[in-house]
């Protein structure tokens, strides 16, 4: 948490910021370093996870104790803005943002989307004489029992993110008898939604589902053994945001930090840090590497629906799955 200073013996106090951040720790770090240099406000972070994030938030409403939230899926924010937790500012820079990435509230604001997808261990896959699922319909194959590692909805955008798609791609009635056949196969469900792809780049297990640009990301590590795919049917996406939390301390601050990273001179950082999502703002320049996943599949998502049952979806997948967010 940042403490204010004085600078030179005056008695102004130097502006600070804090930040929640739902993206990757390196991104996170790179952002507000540069946002920092560039304003001179002090900015620190604390990283977690989208579903982290959200209950801190709502846990310390009546005295916040950050000022913007940034990263993570937007469905979060949308079930936030609903509790009233966000402020509404419409930044100067979010008019060269297409409206499919904002909230025409300025609720939030897009600031990179990613598309959901398969990946995992071509070793496993060529052990057992098998190739990497190309449908949801492929994830009930009794032959990856105990083989597939996933983040919890509860704690991830990103999982969450995958369970609404199900839901709109099968139907409610039949979306949720499919968590429970999928939920047979499954060996862990962890915390953060980059923790499975890990495990995979690790050879600690055959298959993850999250968002295709991490696995980009692995391979350009040199991860070579990590393989793709998107499901048939078609497949969700994500589109993480920034916000400014509701009863900010430091509100001047935070337009300015929304104002920073809507800019191509901040939406390019990521990739300077292995961050390869697509991009919000036209005129920034994309990660090359995600040409190869671009003509996925997507489906026609509403945001709107799957914010707003959030809570209703998570208790249903707890009791259905006899599950709970992890704590570690």
């Amino acid at each position: 948490m940042s403490i204010p200073v004085f600078s030179n013996g005056s008695s102004e106090k130097e502006q600070t910021l804090t930040v929640y951040a739902g993206l990757l720790e390196e991104h996170a770090a790179a952002v507000c370093k540069a946002f920092q240099a560039k304003t001179g406000i002090k900015t620190n972070y604390v990283r977690m996870s989208g579903g982290e994030i959200f209950a801190r938030i709502k846990a310390e409403k009546e005295n916040p104790q950050a000022s913007v939230w940034y990263g993570g899926g937007s469905l979060t924010f949308i079930e936030a803005d609903n509790e009233g937790l966000l402020e509404h500012y419409i930044s100067p820079e979010a008019k060269a943002i297409p409206a499919q990435f904002k909230d025409p509230n300025g609720a939030w604001t897009g600031i990179y989307s990613g598309y959901l997808g398969f990946y995992g261990d071509k070793e496993w896959f060529d052990a057992h004489q098998m190739s990497i699922p190309k449908s949801w319909q492929d994830l009930l194959d009794p032959r990856l029992k105990g083989e597939i590692v996933m983040a919890h909805p509860g704690s991830s955008s990103t999982a969450y993110n995958m369970l609404t798609t199900i839901l709109q791609v099968m139907g409610e009635d039949a979306g949720w008898k499919y968590i429970q056949k999928f939920n047979e196969n499954v060996r862990q469900y962890t915390k953060s939604g980059s923790a499975g792809g890990r495990m995979v780049q690790l050879h600690e297990t055959a298959l993850t589902i999250g968002y295709l640009h991490d696995a980009v990301a692995f391979k350009r590590e040199g991860y070579q053994h990590i393989v793709m795919s998107t499901p048939s049917e078609g497949t969700g996406y994500e589109i993480g945001a920034v916000a400014i939390i509701k009863g900010a301390k430091e509100m001047d601050a935070a337009k300015k930090f929304v104002d920073f990273v809507l800019t191509p001179e901040c939406q390019e950082i990521g990739q300077t840090v292995n961050a390869l999502q697509f991009l919000t703002n036209p005129k920034a320049r994309p990660p090359k590497e995600v040409e190869s996943i671009k003509n996925a599949k997507l489906i026609v998502q509403d945001d709107a629906w799957s914010g707003a049952h959030r809570s209703e979806f998570l208790n249903k997948f707890n009791t259905l799955t006899k599950t709970t967010p992890p704590k570690k």
